[in-house]
């Protein structure tokens, strides 16, 4: 069945790409409205610190910020995220239209953006592919949003998918960009929030989706990949986990530690959260490799509520103290950035 979720509370019709936004040059402000490309919109930005405003409508296209673009902010025209929606159905192992081979995890992201100072804000970047529509592909990771740039800054954003919906990156190996996610609702199913950027999540909402699969787990919230000489990974403050799946089905977390950086140290803290009954309390963490076990990784939690973080064996729930907690705050992980909610 087709999710729902995506095409809630739209206003507007169904849009298709390809069509061009009105545009003059050097104007500071520019306007998507139905019958507009996004992407013509972000073509036609000509300078540092423009914005683009998305009218209420569901646009169907890959949108790509390329790193010139840089300041730019992208957002929904009114203040409910889901007014606007950019959705497209690439996955992995879907294949490209000239042949040349399969889109890869990071080459099926609806939205993908390298652009420094990056600003979205306001409405929703979704992925709607499906495993059962789909059977002959076995590479299902299927990404709503692909960010690589530093100081990027989503705000009451709706992150849509099944698994890899959030690819949190850094433009380089040795690179550490950071991200600020605030007020976001971010669902999926595998590995939904990953990579190696230093990411905070502050007061927002991770979804747990419903799978109908036997075996459990039947998915991980996080998969980090941080570099080891990074001391800041991913950071989920006052925030909560809730599920649509039943209790326990869900996993916390699981290190991703990829082929072509073996020395990767994932890092991980959720603090001051509240976690559902959907995640497995007494082993919230699994491994993704036999050769990485998790418990070598920087999982950490703190003051954390909820039944899906009770302490039933403690070994298996790293805690910090309060000293060690002093050094994971937004503001540690941020450091001289401050974003502006």
């Amino acid at each position: 069945m087709r999710r729902r979720t995506v095409l809630t509370g739209i206003a507007g019709g169904l849009v298709a790409a390809g069509a061009g936004p009105a545009l003059a040059v050097g104007r500071r402000v520019l306007h998507v409205r139905p019958g507009d490309s996004v992407q013509a919109a972000v073509d036609a930005v000509d300078g540092p610190g423009r914005t683009i405003v998305v009218h209420p409508g569901t646009y169907r296209e890959v949108v790509d910020i390329p790193v010139a673009k840089a300041e730019l902010t992208l957002r929904g025209a009114t203040r409910d995220p889901r007014d606007v929606v950019i959705v497209y159905d690439n996955a992995n192992g879907t294949q490209k239209p000239d042949g040349s081979g399969t889109y890869g995890t990071a080459g099926s992201a609806t939205f993908t953006s390298a652009a420094p100072g990056l600003t979205v804000r306001d409405l929703t970047l979704a992925n709607d592919w499906l495993r059962a529509d789909h059977p002959e592909i076995t590479g299902t990771q299927a990404v709503a949003a692909y960010t690589y740039g530093d100081r990027t800054h989503f705000e009451n954003v709706r992150l849509l998918a099944h698994q890899d919906t959030l690819f949190v990156e850094t433009s380089a190996l040795d690179v550490f960009d950071r991200q600020y996610f605030h007020r976001c609702y971010i669902e999926g199913d595998v590995d939904f929030v990953f990579g190696r950027a230093t990411a905070v999540f502050e007061d927002c909402h991770f979804r747990t989706l419903r799978r109908d699969v036997a075996f459990t787990p039947k998915g991980m919230v996080f998969a980090p990949s941080t570099a080891r000489a990074n001391p800041h990974g991913i950071l989920a403050v006052r925030s909560r986990i809730t599920s649509a799946a039943e209790d326990g089905a869900y996993k916390l977390a699981r290190p991703w530690v990829p082929s072509y950086e073996t020395t990767a140290w994932p890092s991980l803290v959720v603090r001051d959260s509240r976690i559902g009954p959907g995640i497995d309390a007494v082993a919230p963490y699994t491994n993704m490799r036999e050769a990485y076990p998790w418990q070598s990784m920087r999982f950490r939690e703190y003051r954390n509520t909820g039944p899906g973080a009770a302490v039933t064996v403690p070994e298996n729930r790293p805690q910090l103290t309060g000293a060690e907690a002093e050094k994971h705050t937004r503001s540690a992980y941020l450091g001289d950035w401050r974003p502006r909610a």
